[in-house]
């Protein structure tokens, strides 16, 4: 190994000790400004306050105020590193919290205390952790009791998520390069044509989100070889509530035919966008 090779790798090597020595920033963001997502936030910060260097709840929220972001719980990678360049944070928590009236064929009238959690990382913007926390009860005070109770096992898993994403970006080699498809009707679109599966296949749209009526758009960045085969897959823009990973599933399920150029197969790297919307219900006759 060369001197200077040795001494870039030794400086890495001290940068990320550094990294992983310094106390990690978060900042908790509710983008409802809802008073019981409020309430729950401030519990999570006093939880979290132990264990992770919790950003001022005001600063947090004018950045992400001039942030401007129309879909706060459907964000793209891109603008997830940008909010957490703004912050001043490695991680920051979107959060949403709410009691509501609810009915079922076995109770007629209950209550269910929920909490629906992102934990984003402000490095690769990508979604790290997620979980809709929800506790049911005949009265919303005590759903609410439920809640509360839960939210310091909560800040442990955040804490633990957001200790074991640094390690792994740190360490994360970087993306190999690899072509991507030309714009349409540029000389390089000449004798192109783009991946195409065999036989699509619809994504499941998750229970989670059908309770909770989430319509969300999920990106995904595909690396597909010169024979087909899904290389790598990353979510690019996320939705939580077992979205992405039933996009990736349907993705990495489909033959593919690769793409092409002048008759030759070609290695390619291309986005896939699923729009997804709860289903309606068919009309009674």
């Amino acid at each position: 190994m060369k001197a200077s090779t040795r001494t870039s790798f030794v400086l890495f090597i001290l940068l990320c000790l550094a990294a992983l020595g310094r106390a990690q920033r978060v900042a908790i963001i509710t983008p409802d400004n809802a008073e019981t997502s409020k309430a729950v936030a401030e519990r999570l910060a006093n939880e979290l306050a132990g264990r992770l260097k919790v950003i001022d709840s005001s600063m947090a929220a004018a950045a992400f105020s001039a942030a401007g972001l129309k879909t706060p719980f459907n964000l793209s990678t891109e603008e997830s590193k940008r909010l957490g360049q703004s912050i001043g944070a490695e991680f920051f928590v979107l959060l949403r919290s709410a009691v509501q009236r609810r009915s079922s064929f076995e109770r007629p009238e209950y209550y269910e205390a929920y909490a629906a959690v992102f934990l984003v990382s402000g490095r690769s913007g990508r979604l790290v952790f997620f979980t809709n926390m929800k506790h049911e009860a005949d009265n919303p005070q005590l759903a609410s009791e439920q809640l509360e109770r839960s939210i310091r096992r909560l800040a442990e898993h955040i804490a633990d998520a957001a200790r074991s994403t640094q390690s792994s970006e740190l360490s994360e080699p970087p993306i190999s390069p690899m072509d991507e498809p030309p714009d349409p009707g540029s000389p390089a679109a000449n004798g192109f044509k783009a991946p195409i599966p065999f036989q699509r296949l619809k994504p499941e749209y998750t229970d989670a989100a059908s309770l909770y009526n989430v319509e969300a758009t999920v990106e995904v960045t595909v690396d597909l070889a010169s024979d087909g085969k899904v290389l790598r897959t990353n979510v690019t823009r996320w939705a939580g509530y077992g979205l992405d990973g039933s996009a990736v599933t349907a993705i990495r399920a489909m033959n593919w035919r690769p793409a092409e150029l002048d008759g030759k197969f070609l290695p390619m790297r291309f986005l896939v966008r699923y729009n997804f919307k709860k289903p309606e219900r068919p009309s009674a006759r």
